[in-house]
């Protein structure tokens, strides 16, 4: 009986994390859409070769990879079961991830401030790309908080014990996804305009 149930929870666990990561390459695909749109967008007469990323997004660049180092000493903190430093890796990278938000949202009104817009008369198709892309990560940044704040809760309640920590081994997974996204999406605004 007990060999049935371990097999079992081996096929939820590895069911689990075919979901993820059949998500990830399917966001993976739409993101490359929109990179790949924008190159082709490029050729436009009113394409903006100018455009200088904001400041804040450098700074935000820094804040999600420290986020990636904390997420990933959480997940093996947690798996030792040192619950003191994996809660407050867990509280670190959630912080890092709000900073990240309102880091983004700074970029925007410094693009706002620089005269550039998403829509109206004052918009271009470039900065309509840009304010695009970067919404649709941090709609995969919000996703990404929220299961952090459900493994913080879970891990409150004592629920990563003898070696079941599928839920914070796939919000790491999800998390390190998003950062890398960000990575991605940074350097090709950097380096195609």
């Amino acid at each position: 009986m007990e060999y049935t149930e371990k097999t079992q929870e081996t096929k939820i666990r590895r069911a689990k994390k075919m979901m993820l990561w059949f998500g990830i390459v399917s966001l993976s695909m739409s993101f490359a859409g929109l990179t790949s749109a924008y190159v082709v967008s490029k050729e436009r007469p009113d394409w903006l070769t100018d455009f200088e990323i904001p400041q804040a997004f450098y700074i935000s660049l820094a804040a999600i990879l420290i986020s990636s180092i904390t997420i990933h000493f959480a997940k093996k903190m947690v798996q030792k079961e040192q619950n003191r430093n994996g809660m407050l890796l867990l509280v670190a990278t959630f912080i890092l991830g709000v900073v990240f938000v309102l880091l983004q949202f700074l970029g925007f009104s410094q693009i706002i401030e620089n005269g550039y817009y998403f829509t109206g008369s004052e918009s271009t198709i470039t900065t309509s790309f840009i304010y695009l892309v970067v919404i649709m990560h941090l709609a995969h940044i919000a996703v990404g908080l929220i299961s952090i704040l459900v493994v913080i809760y879970n891990h409150y309640k004592l629920k990563y014990v003898n070696g079941k920590t599928l839920g914070i081994e796939l919000a790491a997974t999800f998390w390190h996804f998003i950062d890398f996204l960000w990575i991605y999406l940074f350097l090709f605004f950097y380096f195609v305009r």
